[in-house]
């Protein structure tokens, strides 16, 4: 009995280098990417992005993805969690080498939480550059407010990471923004960042190596397997996915009536339950009456708001289906402990200190 499980157990334990012989597709030339790195960026992000190719190259047995890393000045620059990552050039080079035979076949930008005062003019006309001569693009995390403010995305499809979300849709409201991990619209790639960066570059992999050099990158990282760009970052919903498929469409419609909140009546009818089912299932699975839930992702929107954007209070309240200012404020204030100014000042300060 225990030779057949030995080998099965055998045949299973296949590791990385008895697949670097695996059969995968040839090409010419290999696959050129530029990474455009901000200060503040996510190392999380930037890793899980970049570890895949790295593992793709071993398992293809040759450098077939290539890299560079570039910076506004050339000099090095800290992540978020202060490690400083050298650059091999300037965003300059990247200029000139867009019209060369050696052209990145990607410009993947990485940026951090204060990605809305880093949108310079010279990394604007840069990504305008990118765009004009159809050099593809990828705006991992926050980096797609890049792209936004440079006018890529209007009108498009697309997503960033869900803290920036609500900003995000707010500050630019012709954008059309999911809660997806990545979204590619032509040459213009969108990603959650952080782990979602990893499902992006497997992606690349499969499309460019084949899909056994992906799963043997998946097996050696211990990973079951990649997500498609169509999955869903995390919501308060998801949370309940797993447990209750009537709890996750309920907060789910929550979600998406943010700013014009719907009544317990009008939910319930939307879901096909009583409002005495649905209060049953609140307090069964969250302890809390589905008003007070409700009342409670508003005012996390708002919250995400003060924090990440300069819009006037009233225009947060309204944002987050309040009539009045001043309900809004005695709201936030029961809520958190401090009003929405309170808030934002030491919002600001925190980010002062972090910075410094």
């Amino acid at each position: 009995m225990n030779a057949p499980l030995a080998t099965i157990a055998s045949r299973r334990s296949v590791n990385l280098d008895e697949r670097r012989h695996a059969v995968v597709p040839r090409e010419e030339e290999g696959y050129r990417v530029a990474i455009l790195l901000l200060p503040g960026f996510s190392q999380l992000g930037l890793s899980s992005f970049l570890d895949p190719l790295r593992l793709a190259n071993s398992v293809a047995g040759r450098r077939f993805f290539e890299w560079s890393v570039s910076t506004s000045d050339g000099k090095p620059v800290k992540s978020a969690c202060g490690i400083s990552v050298s650059a091999d050039n300037a965003f300059s080079a990247i200029v000139s080498a867009i019209s060369s035979v050696t052209r990145p076949h990607m410009v993947v930008l990485c940026a951090g939480e204060e990605v809305e005062t880093q949108a310079s003019a010279p990394l604007l006309n840069l990504l305008r550059l990118c765009r004009r001569d159809r050099v593809p693009m990828a705006a991992l995390g926050t980096a797609t407010w890049l792209l936004a403010k440079g006018g890529m995305l209007n009108d498009a499809p697309c997503t960033i990471h869900w803290g920036k979300m609500p900003a995000l849709s707010e500050t630019f409201s012709r954008l059309n923004v999911t809660n997806n991990l990545f979204v590619r619209n032509g040459d213009v790639v969108t990603c959650a960042g952080e782990f979602a960066s990893f499902h992006l570059a497997m992606e690349l992999v499969s499309s460019r190596l084949g899909k056994e050099t992906a799963s043997a990158v998946c097996h050696h990282t211990t990973a079951l397997r990649w997500r498609s760009g169509s999955d869903k970052q995390w919501s308060a919903s998801s949370e309940f996915a797993g447990v209750s498929k009537a709890m996750a469409e309920i907060i789910g419609l929550m979600e998406q009536h943010i700013e014009d909140p719907l009544s317990l009546y009008d939910i319930a009818r939307c879901v096909g339950y009583s409002r005495r089912q649905i209060e049953r299932l609140f307090n069964r699975y969250i302890s809390c009456s589905p008003s007070r839930y409700y009342m409670r992702l508003r005012l996390e929107r708002a919250k995400q708001l003060i924090e990440h954007t300069n819009m006037p209070q009233v225009e947060i309240a309204m944002a987050c289906g309040f009539a009045t200012a001043s309900r809004f404020s005695k709201c936030f204030r029961d809520a958190f402990g401090r009003s929405p100014t309170e808030h934002r000042v030491c919002s600001v300060a925190t980010k002062r200190c972090v910075a410094a």
